[in-house]
Parts: structure tokens; C-alpha cells; sequence
């Protein structure tokens, strides 16, 4: 009998090593973080050569957010989709801190990374 269930701790542990780890924050969380984010961002947002606030910037970024809604499955797909280039003109958003002037998606990635570091 000891075997047995010897055997199925065994089994039970591969099972926990092998499953995948939990997600931290889901999806809808890390988008709302990253709306935040950048609604109270003090930088510029650059968008077809004409500066944005941050609260315009999101304005802006969730209507395409709900106009991509059902394609968007990640917080990948939401920067893709809806906060990294225009969709007429095809031209990446930037984002201008301090002296510095970066592509939004690079930023935002880089947010999300740090948020997803959070517990």
C-alpha cells in the first residue's frame, strides 16, 4: 500500500513541476495598470508628429482598445493593437520623457515587465 501511494505523491509532484505557474495579475489587470500608467504619465505622447497628455493619449488608445477588443488576448496584443502605432498612417507612437524620446511600445513593454515583477 506504501508503494502505491508512494507512486501517487510522486505523480502529484511531477504534476505541480510540470503545470505552468499561475499567472500574478490577469489579463484585464495588466491592461488597466497600463492605462493608468500612462494616463498619469507626466511625458509627451507623440502620435503622427502632434503631442498628447497622457490623459489624451488614453483617451485616444481606448477607443482602439474597445474597436480591437476581440483580437486583443494579451497585454501584447493590447500594445500592439491599440497603444503602439496609428492605424491610418501606420507610424509608430513615441514617447517623450525628459530629453528622451522612445517608441511607446518599447515603453510600455518595459512597464509591463516591471508591473508583472509586482505580486
Amino acid at each position: 500500500m506504501s508503494l502505491i501511494k508512494s507512486a501517487a505523491a510522486g505523480l502529484v509532484l511531477m504534476a505541480a513541476l510540470l503545470s505552468p505557474p499561475a499567472l500574478a495579475h490577469s489579463m484585464t489587470e495588466e491592461i488597466d495598470h497600463l492605462l493608468g500608467f500612462i494616463e498619469a504619465s507626466p511625458c509627451a505622447f507623440i502620435r503622427n508628429d502632434q503631442e498628447y497628455s497622457g490623459e489624451q493619449a488614453v483617451a485616444h488608445i481606448k477607443d482602439k482598445y474597445d474597436y480591437y477588443r476581440s483580437d486583443i488576448h494579451s497585454a501584447e496584443d493590447f500594445i500592439a493593437l491599440a497603444a503602439s502605432k496609428s492605424v491610418m498612417s501606420g507610424r509608430p507612437y513615441f514617447v517623450r520623457c525628459d530629453a528622451a524620446t522612445i517608441p511607446a511600445a518599447d515603453w510600455l513593454n518595459k512597464e509591463l515587465a516591471t508591473f508583472r515583477q509586482q505580486p
